[in-house]
């Protein structure tokens, strides 16, 4: 598609953002099928963007091959629809440009920038290396701050006054003083996303400081509860917002902190208890047990009398 970057900033300033799990066989092979109908259901439950081979998404397991059919096929889907498509790059300097240029020929219309893995570093050194990859890209960039890496306010500066292409920041910290800092110092010249795992359960602090949407992987088996939450949140009904998150997001936080990668492995579950199911998650990670779905379909249960 390639949208404007004016209708991309847009979409990603106001409306409920997600990212589909990425669909596996009983073979542990890539389903396109199953992930084209994936993505055709996100698009009819009123998602502002579309992220593909996310963190949600497995993006680190997944094959170069792999990644190109899923951001065509997400593309075949979403074309014409005019809703932005976005889909991650990372690991190496090389290969994240080498993927950006495959999303970019495939009609991805922006990249969101993952942190590089494993290695601890120091801040001039992850500056150079996402400088250096958004530098040589031709498509917008969201830089997500996480993990290993994370960019103080003063290295963001840097990174937006040096990539023109640069127009977004995910928060993944949660670390609300910094990001204020980067809000307050470098102003709209960045949208601004919340990402943190299970974004809701801070929604509240985020938009009060002006990032006025986040990323809800629980849109993929709940995604009318998803944006119930969010426009009550857009429109200051506490009494909603505390509602769902007292009978939905908190217990399914502390089911979430049970185990390392549960943040993805649960969204798997959901979607499969939901009757979409997209195979289970790829070693390193692990799909919760028989008791955990249980417990999940609990709260699924439970949480179905608050949406509307």
């Amino acid at each position: 598609m390639n949208l404007s970057i004016e209708n991309i900033r847009t979409a990603l300033s106001n409306g409920l953002l997600s990212f589909p799990v990425t669909d596996f066989d009983q073979n542990d092979q890539f389903n396109p099928r199953t992930f084209a109908d994936r993505v055709s259901w996100f698009l009819k439950h009123k998602v502002s963007a579309v992220f593909v081979a996310g963190g949600t998404g497995e993006f680190f397991s997944l094959s170069k091959a792999e990644y190109q059919q899923i951001v065509s096929v997400s593309n075949e889907v979403i074309a014409g629809n005019n809703t932005p498509l976005i889909s991650s790059i990372g690991r190496s300097i090389p290969e994240a440009i080498e993927f950006g240029k495959i999303a970019e020929s495939s009609g991805v219309d922006a990249l969101l920038l993952m942190p590089p893995y494993l290695t601890d570093s120091p801040q001039e050194g992850i500056f150079q290396y996402a400088k250096k990859i958004i530098n040589n890209v031709g498509l917008p960039v969201v830089y997500y701050n996480r993990a290993n890496g994370t960019l103080k306010s003063e290295y963001l500066q840097r990174l937006a006054d040096e990539c023109d292409n640069l127009i977004g920041l995910k928060d993944g910290t949660g670390q609300l003083h910094e990001l204020n800092d980067t809000i307050k110092s470098i102003g709209d010249r960045l949208v601004y996303i919340g990402g943190v795992p299970t974004a809701e359960i801070i929604a509240e602090a985020y938009i009060s400081i002006g990032v006025n949407t986040y990323s809800s992987a629980v849109f993929n088996f709940v995604p009318d509860l998803a944006n119930t939450f969010y426009s009550n949140l857009r429109s200051g009904n506490k009494e909603v917002i505390t509602s769902i998150l007292k009978h939905f997001f908190i217990p399914f936080v502390r089911l979430r902190n049970r185990s390392k990668g549960y943040a993805v492995s649960l969204i798997k579950s959901g979607a499969e208890l939901i009757g979409k199911g997209a195979g289970d998650v790829r070693s390193p990670l692990q799909m919760p047990t028989t008791a955990e779905t249980g417990e999940l379909k609990e709260i699924i249960d439970n949480s179905a009398s608050l949406v509307g």
